[in-house]
């Protein structure tokens, strides 16, 4: 398997608990988050998910109703607003629901994408696996995109961020490490792939051909 490749969401655990990079750190938990449920709720919740999952697939986000997914799920439409709250708290909880997945692969998953690879080849895989990512779900994304004052501080933004800091301090990258950071996120927004690839027609082979261009030029000099 490409450990590029952009994970399939499985069901969400039962614990809350925020993930922890390799030196044991904890990270930012997703938002969204709720209390740990009991076990059979755990399952009827991911069965209400992998059906909105399915929707988006087939039909796009814009088609997305809680009505759709209970008749997709085979449950009354009041269960998916128990569970959800509105469509907006599903949306949410589909995303929180991808990320956990691609979050795990990037943290604890095999080389190159996970630990046990230098630096600046975790760096070039983790760039590759969330363009993968964002363009599997882009809709998705953009979507659940929040409020242009929250957008940059939203949990799984901050685990990213924290993730390519870590990686260009372990490169040994030259100077602001923090600007840095912030500068190769900002080749990884939603709004920017949808613009690139969707816009202006770009393969997503090139962006991921330019993500490893950028990393070379950022910690290139420093790897040698």
């Amino acid at each position: 398997m490409d450990p590029s490749a952009p994970p399939q969401p499985p069901p969400p655990p039962a614990s809350s608990s925020a993930p922890a990079d390799v030196a044991g750190r904890s990270l930012l938990p997703l938002a969204g988050q709720a209390p740990p449920m009991r076990a059979d709720a755990v399952r009827n919740r991911a069965r209400l998910l992998e059906a909105a999952a399915r929707l988006v697939a087939e039909q796009g986000v814009d088609k997305l109703t809680m009505e759709a997914v209970a008749c997709a799920a085979s449950v009354g439409k009041g269960t998916v607003f128990r569970r959800f709250g509105d469509r907006t708290g599903l949306l949410q909880a589909l995303l929180d629901h991808s990320e956990r997945a691609y979050q795990q692969a990037f943290l604890t998953g095999p080389p190159p994408l996970g630990p046990g690879a230098p630096a600046v080849e975790r760096l070039a895989a983790f760039g590759v696996s969330t363009l993968r990512q964002m363009s599997a779900y882009l809709d998705l994304y953009l979507a659940g995109d929040p409020p242009a004052d929250r957008r940059l501080s939203v949990a799984p933004r901050q685990v990213r961020l924290t993730h390519i800091t870590m990686l260009l301090r372990e490169a040994h990258a030259d100077g602001d490490v923090a600007l840095l950071a912030e500068t190769l996120m900002g080749y990884l927004e939603p709004a920017l792939i949808h613009h690139l690839t969707r816009q202006r027609g770009m393969a997503l082979e090139r962006l991921e051909a330019g993500w490893r261009d950028l990393v070379a030029r950022t910690v290139g000099p420093a790897a040698a």
